[in-house]
């Protein structure tokens, strides 16, 4: 097997090895690193994966990524401490659950924090976790949530060692459930920063943290949003379990997925790209709708952040479409570079013409309103009595339409989040509480810690400096 190193999409310059790119997390220059070439699996491979376990399954995909920085014992080790009854409360891991002809849920949400993000998070604690006490390194992880991503992250960092963790998330702009998640873990190297602003603000200051080189130096920065490429490389392994359960790896399987930081549909993407059957990845926006705006449009082009009943989504700076746009511009990483400092300093790009035709060629995207949402949520527990949260709802809105233009294909739709996260908005649609999960329930009466500061980056770098030397 070849050995795969990483590049960042601002340029190749040096290549970097596996362990090297999870640890850094964002590349020196800005980028975030790809793999130099893209793994192909051997589609041979996917009748001696079917009936495997979701470890088993993982190894498969995972390992070329990974290539010699990490022994097959040592890989199969980890994904066997992550993967299990343990963690997860579902022998299936993600299971399928048909609501349709041809129209299948996939649960997401069986991880210690219910969302779909433990997937990824898990296991990179762990590896995190292993790594660091091999090189008797201490690293502080920064990081910006619009809802789930902290909660998982805290999740998988609090009983590590030699990690401190501050996350980012924007005041009065998630679920109070999603707040607590966070705000309630009473761990020595957990810091929250309640930030005054919206998940774009919070995300743009971790990438300023990240390229002020003295201060990354100085605190060994390190990423665990969907920067970090172990993000992605992880949530490559669903998409591969549902083609696998659905059709063997042989018949073709759509999916659509609520986003917006381009992360978890990204993934679907890598996944076709090594050879998973996958027909159709449908893309679902809530009101903040920017990514469906640019395959309309070939218009990049952030708007005001509209609250929503899905925030988690809301988001308008999508900062996993660098790395997609990387390759649809054919590997041209000075013109990314250039068309990346255009975006930052006119707030905009246009694309047109070829690239275009190919960009939806690759996804289909599609909004819906906080009312769709209310109704989905309403006519999907009407017709198969089951609840979903908002942002299921929204890939549920999307993938009706796919449904009615190809019922012959089978569609998975993600769905992310446990409906408990959000149980005004289950109420509001379907007149019905959700089945709270005890974990959940008992957050209500735990006292919160955390810190409100204001949208200034030499305020929030201030903050870190001093917590970390405490």
């Amino acid at each position: 097997m070849a050995m795969i190193r990483y590049v960042s999409t601002r340029g190749p310059g040096p290549s970097s090895r596996f362990l090297d790119v999870m640890m850094a997390g964002m590349a020196p220059d800005g980028g975030l690193y790809l793999p130099e070439i893209w793994p192909e699996l051997d589609r041979n491979l996917f009748s001696h994966l079917s009936g495997l376990g979701y470890a088993e399954i993982a190894m498969h995909i995972i390992k070329p990524f990974v290539g010699e920085d990490l022994s097959d014992e040592t890989l199969q080790h980890l994904l066997g401490k992550t993967y299990t009854s343990t963690t997860f409360n579902h022998s299936a891991m993600t299971p399928l659950i048909q609501a349709g002809p041809n129209a299948w849920i996939m649960e997401l949400f069986h991880g210690p924090t219910f969302s779909f993000k433990d997937y990824a998070l898990q296991f990179l604690g762990r590896l995190f976790d292993h790594v660091l006490g091999q090189r008797g390194q201490r690293i502080t992880i920064v990081g910006a949530t619009s809802g789930d991503t902290g909660s998982a992250a805290i999740e998988a960092c609090r009983h590590c060692k030699n990690i401190d963790i501050f996350i980012l998330h924007p005041q009065g702009r998630t679920s109070d459930i999603q707040r607590r998640q966070m705000t309630t873990v009473s761990a020595p190297n957990v810091f929250n920063i309640a930030l005054a602003g919206t998940f774009d603000d919070c995300q743009g200051i971790v990438k300023a943290l990240f390229a002020d080189e003295a201060f990354r130096a100085e605190q060994h920065l390190s990423a665990v949003n969907s920067i970090n490429w172990v993000r992605i490389m992880a949530q490559v392994v669903y998409y591969a379990v549902a083609a696998i359960a659905l059709g063997g790896g042989e018949r073709q399987v759509s999916f659509t997925v609520p986003t917006g930081n381009f992360g978890n549909i990204y993934a679907g993407w890598v996944a076709r790209r090594m050879g998973v059957p996958i027909k159709n990845l449908v893309i679902a926006s809530n009101r903040n709708d920017i990514l469906t705006r640019f395959f309309e449009s070939g218009d990049m082009r952030p708007e005001a952040v509209v609250p929503s009943l899905s925030p988690s989504m809301d988001i308008q700076v999508s900062s996993n479409f660098e790395r997609y746009l990387c390759d649809l511009m054919g590997r041209d990483y000075a013109a990314l570079a250039r068309l990346m400092d255009s975006f930052k300093t006119q707030k905009a790009f246009h694309l047109s013409g070829e690239l275009m035709q190919k960009a939806r060629r690759d996804f289909r995207a599609y909004r819906c309103s906080d009312l769709n949402t209310l109704e989905i949520m309403k006519q999907c527990h009407q017709a198969t009595g089951i609840m979903i949260d908002p942002h299921t709802a929204v890939g549920f809105h999307a993938a009706q339409q796919e449904i009615d233009k190809d019922p012959a294909t089978p569609m998975v739709m993600m769905a992310c989040a446990h409906p408990a996260k959000f149980p005004d908005s289950v109420r509001q649609a379907t007149g019905m509480d959700p089945v709270m999960p005890a974990a959940l329930a008992q957050l209500q009466g735990r006292a919160e810690k955390f810190i409100v500061l204001p949208r200034d980056l030499d305020k929030v770098r201030g903050y870190i400096r001093q917590s970390v030397k405490k």
